[in-house]
């Protein structure tokens, strides 16, 4: 290729990145709105995250626009083939958050409804750190680092085990008080959407560390999410 046809090929690769850390960025915010509306119980937050989502999703679509051009008139090899092919499937993952950050929104605007629950400053515990995961496979596809990006895929048993917690309490909850299981409901499906959020993050660590290196991670991903195995026990009011 001649340097002008290098240099326009190169712009566009840098274009394709920028488009990726601008959803990222965009989706990080749709999912603190979302978080911090729970434990809020602030109703603007609910409805900025679910305004949030058409922009993400318009964000989605330039970049698979813009991947496609650069697969079918540039046919990238080797790394640049890696960077562009990472982009859609990093657009797919943070389109999923942001699904998940909308519905959490319109949950938040139910459960703003109902008298406060203390759990719900557990879910914001636990929300906080699947931002933390979020951000750090963001910065680590900024700045191409397969270290950081490994770093995030091992702390997804963190997550798991705070919604194994969460999962429990709301349990006892239910169990203890009958009338808590309309909102233990909607606690237990908010719960999960961040326990999910955690694991699109993870995906995107898997994602960015192959981008990098080349290599996949050929190891069992760590997991510790063991709700669907919890025995449920009746308390001394439930026969």
């Amino acid at each position: 290729m001649n340097e002008h046809t290098v240099k326009a090929f190169t712009e566009q690769l840098e274009t394709l990145a920028n488009l990726v850390a601008q959803m990222g960025g965009v989706t990080e915010t749709q999912l603190a709105n979302a978080i911090e509306a729970i434990a809020k119980r602030d109703g603007k937050l609910a409805e900025a995250a679910v305004a949030s989502d058409e922009r993400v999703d318009r964000l989605q679509q330039a970049i698979e626009d813009q991947a496609l051009k650069l697969l079918a008139l540039r046919q990238p090899m080797a790394v640049d083939l890696r960077n562009t092919l990472a982009a859609i499937k990093i657009a797919n993952e943070l389109e999923r958050i942001g699904d998940l950050a909308k519905n959490i929104g319109k949950r938040a605007m139910v459960l703003n409804r109902e008298p406060p629950i203390k759990l719900a400053q557990s879910l914001g515990r636990m929300g906080r750190q699947t931002l933390r995961q979020l951000k750090g496979v963001l910065d680590a596809y900024s700045d191409r680092d397969a270290g950081a990006a490994k770093e995030v895929w091992r702390s997804d048993e963190e997550i798991d085990e705070l919604y194994n917690s969460l999962f429990r309490e709301l349990l006892t909850y239910m169990m203890e008080d009958p009338r808590t299981i309309g909102l233990c409901t909607h606690l237990l499906f908010v719960a999960k959407n961040i326990e999910r959020a955690g694991d699109h993050a993870t995906n995107i660590a898997e994602t960015v560390h192959y981008m990098v290196t080349g290599n996949y991670l050929n190891v069992d991903r760590p997991k510790a999410d063991m709700t669907a195995t919890t025995q449920l026990t009746a308390g001394p009011n439930n026969t």
